[in-house]
């Protein structure tokens, strides 16, 4: 099921996307939905991993008392 999404956006980058779609030969509609999958999916693929996380300070310190 699909679902509307509608989003405010200046002109000039309108323009932007409609030359970037029509470059590719897509939809406007579509160039956007690519491009939202591209930001989208590696961020997700990255959550999954359930990494361990700090603040980045923290972070910094404990790879540097690894160094000697």
């Amino acid at each position: 099921m699909s679902r509307r999404l509608q989003v405010l956006i200046p002109e000039e980058l309108d323009m932007q996307l409609r030359e970037a779609a029509q470059r590719s030969r897509i939809s406007k509609s579509e160039w956007v939905r690519h491009a939202l999958r591209q930001s989208v999916d590696p961020v997700a693929r990255l959550a999954s991993l359930n990494a361990p996380t700090a603040d980045i300070e923290q972070m910094l310190s404990e790879i540097g008392c690894g160094r000697s």
